[in-house]
């Protein structure tokens, strides 16, 4: 568990959840050993129905464990893991009815074809033989995957079984979707097609995304779990984790002038702790684009456009530049680390 104390990122009513309010996912003091390591240690977070929530953390981390056992693949060591308000090890089988789950490594029968393959799983998750051709038809369409229908799957692409595997995810209509890498393999038109159908499916349907694209999870996750070693290290909206671990402010400035004078005159601004060039805009193909931080406090668009109009340069734009979800990633999981 992460000790409490002020630089704790993780709110205080995660330190215990109460089981009296209906969650689609609860997970309690959560953890499972192999041997003498403890992949999952203490792991304490919950989602609420129609959240997509973003599980993230190094190679390690205890995603793939955690997944696992929400997916009732095997039982935890100790703790609470419950799904739509059955626990994962004493009603397993009511949990696997309820979810959908595709693991970073999809389970395909190469030798049967893409209807065959999903029309089996729907069968095999105890659909009634009448809804499945109607739901392996629906799946099929919102995957992209209805002109391969009826080839092998031994011959379509690798992109084209990621989407099998995402369809047979979805082909039972869980609530809950477990989604381990769901874009591996796929190109940018197919991302955005994934997507775009996983934001579609949040509001009836609660969605745990795991991936390693952190962009991916800032445009369609509502709120991001950070694992690390096997704990809990944050949990709260991206825009949250930003506001909260910003020590300093950050602005984008793009000037008409000789970049190492610009520099070098910024720099030597009260208040002004770094400045490095920044990314040419090509909207202004003729400025020089430099990154300001600046002390917490500091009013950049007071400070910096008079130094600028001094030198007789012209400012083309100032703008904040807000922390990503890489940099926090990257801040938390080092900050532990070192602990």
């Amino acid at each position: 568990m992460i000790p409490p104390g002020p630089q704790s990122l993780v709110p205080s009513h995660y330190t215990g959840i109460n089981f009296k309010v209906l969650k689609m996912i609860e997970v309690e003091n959560l953890c499972k050993s192999f041997g003498p390591r403890k992949a999952v240690n203490g792991l304490t977070f919950s989602a609420s129905k129609g959240e997509i929530l973003g599980f993230l953390g190094p190679n390690g981390a205890g995603k793939t464990t955690t997944m696992r056992i929400l997916t009732c693949f095997f039982p935890p060591t100790s703790g609470k893991a419950i799904v739509a308000g059955h626990d994962c090890f004493e009603n397993s089988l009511e949990v696997r009815k309820r979810i959908g789950y595709l693991p970073e490594s999809v389970p395909l029968y190469r030798e049967m074809s893409v209807r065959g393959y999903l029309s089996f799983v729907a069968g095999v998750k105890g659909m009634d033989h009448r809804a499945v051709k109607q739901g392996v038809n629906r799946v099929m369409s919102d995957c992209g995957i209805a002109d391969v229908a009826e080839r092998l799957i031994s011959e379509i692409s690798k992109g084209y079984r990621q989407r099998v595997g995402l369809a047979q995810a979805l082909v039972n209509d869980p609530e809950v979707l477990i989604l381990d890498e769901p874009t591996v393999g796929l190109d940018p038109r197919q991302i955005r097609g994934i997507r775009q159908l996983i934001r579609d499916l949040a509001g009836e349907r609660t969605v745990i995304l795991s991936t390693h694209i952190l962009p991916e999870v800032s445009m369609i996750c509502g709120r991001v779990v950070i694992v690390n070693q096997g704990s809990l290290v944050a949990v709260d909206t991206p825009a949250n984790l930003t506001s909260r671990l910003r020590t300093s402010n950050r602005m984008g400035i793009w000037v008409v002038g000789p970049p190492q004078e610009v520099q070098q005159a910024l720099a030597a601004v009260h208040g002004v702790k770094n400045v490095q060039p920044g990314e040419p805009d090509p909207t202004f193909p003729d400025a020089h684009g430099f990154t300001v931080e600046l002390d917490t406090g500091t009013d950049a668009r007071r400070t910096l456009p008079p130094v600028i109009i001094g030198h007789n340069w012209d400012l083309m734009e100032l703008r904040s530049l807000e922390m990503s979800l890489e940099e926090v990633f990257i801040k938390l999981v080092t900050r532990e680390d070192e602990v």
